[in-house]
């Protein structure tokens, strides 16, 4: 069962992974054995929504890969490039699809299987394992006649919440998360976000940790992301955010506080540059009003990114084409990272990186930093 991807690699690639992965199958079926692709679509439409945003798109992979309804096909390749011709659809956005013979599908999820969810990340991958491992309590959608299957994922991507209850391999342990540190000096934090990067400042911050260090330090803030294509709002949140985030810098609080801007990445993504353009101009809007309270309360901003992706939104042609394909992928440029509100001399040193900005953040607050960081940014505060 594939789920197609097009954003982390090249947009139209899958046909690549498809062809080797059916060829590698080949190899080992024989007259006892019968490996095939037996149900697929893209990443955006079916099965890996994250943060609880659009469990409709959750239930739409769980008929076509468990119960088999969908769209039928002879092939992968034959659904891809049909859906290709028809709309013109990069592999991320595909439509689900379910391999079939003489209109049964070959691949149905039934009692006594067995099922591993061969994703690393966690984000993507919790709804789903959620779907398989929980009993009646599960209310998300109606999953039908439930099969009885071993489920397992290629890790447990949470571990505060047991999810999924088996995995193949222990999640790497995370510890001297910057948040712990803050706690232990009784900072108080802030941090917001809409659902489609609330994750990225809560879950992943903490070190792939759901639950909080401290209930009474640490608060949280999620806006509610549209379940609509994101190049046809590319201002996405940015403005219901900023609202909230400027309330919180202005209340006084918080010493600590951190949001994230989905635009940039999540519009980014769809290759649409005229939409791109926009969402970015909607973070430009958000932070010159950041500016202002930042200001207003003698404080200090950090700008940062963990990675390009607006930033070069096409790929040069190969050798004989003329057309720009749309790169939605994301770039190996460096990113900035710029300090407001503070007189400091920054280090410009090629090996600095994220793993530098927890020092920094904790110089610029006068708390100490953990022993097992790499420096601060800051080479002097003048």
């Amino acid at each position: 069962h594939i789920l197609l991807d097009g954003r982390d690699v090249p947009e139209t690639s899958a046909l690549t992974y498809v062809d080797e992965i059916e060829n590698f199958m080949n190899d080992l079926n024989d007259d006892s054995f019968d490996a095939r692709i037996a149900s697929g679509g893209g990443r955006m439409q079916i099965t890996m929504d994250r943060y609880e945003a659009n469990w409709p798109m959750v239930e739409e992979g769980w008929n076509i890969h468990v119960h088999g309804k969908g769209r039928q096909f002879a092939n992968a390749t034959e659904a891809i490039e049909t859906y290709r011709n028809e709309t013109g659809v990069v592999d991320q956005d595909l439509p689900g699809f379910v391999i079939a013979e003489n209109g049964q599908p070959v691949g149905l999820i039934e009692d006594g299987d067995s099922v591993i969810l061969f994703n690393f990340r966690g984000d993507r991958a919790q709804e789903i394992c959620r779907a398989f491992d929980e009993g009646e309590e599960f209310d998300k959608f109606d999953r039908g006649n439930k099969p009885d299957v071993n489920f397992a994922g290629m890790l447990q991507y949470d571990a505060d919440l047991n999810i999924p209850k088996r995995y193949l391999t222990e999640p790497p342990k995370i510890k001297y998360t910057l948040t712990e540190q803050l706690v232990k000096e009784g900072i108080n934090e802030y941090a917001i976000s809409e659902t489609q990067k609330f994750g990225h400042v809560t879950y992943f911050w903490n070190g792939n940790r759901s639950e909080k260090f401290s209930e009474d330090l640490e608060t949280y803030v999620q806006v509610d992301s549209d379940v609509i294509p994101f190049e046809q709002r590319p201002w996405m949140k940015s403005a219901e955010i900023t609202d909230k985030l400027i309330e919180a810098i202005e209340s006084g609080k918080y010493q600590f506080l951190r949001t994230n801007y989905p635009n940039g990445d999540m519009v980014g993504h769809t290759g649409n540059l005229e939409a791109t353009i926009i969402g970015v101009e909607a973070v430009d809007l958000a932070l010159g009003r950041i500016l202002k309270a930042v200001e207003k309360v003698n404080g200090i901003l950090l700008v940062t990114a963990d990675h390009g992706n607006a930033d070069e939104m096409y790929d040069k042609p190969k050798e004989g084409e003329k057309v720009h394909k749309a790169k939605t992928s994301h770039t190996l440029n460096k990113v900035p990272f710029i300090v407001y509100g503070a007189d400091v001399k920054l280090k410009h040193d090629d090996d600095m990186g994220l793993s530098d900005i927890a020092a920094t953040v904790c110089q610029l607050l006068d708390v100490k930093p953990n022993e097992n960081w790499r420096p601060s940014i800051i080479e002097e505060m003048k």
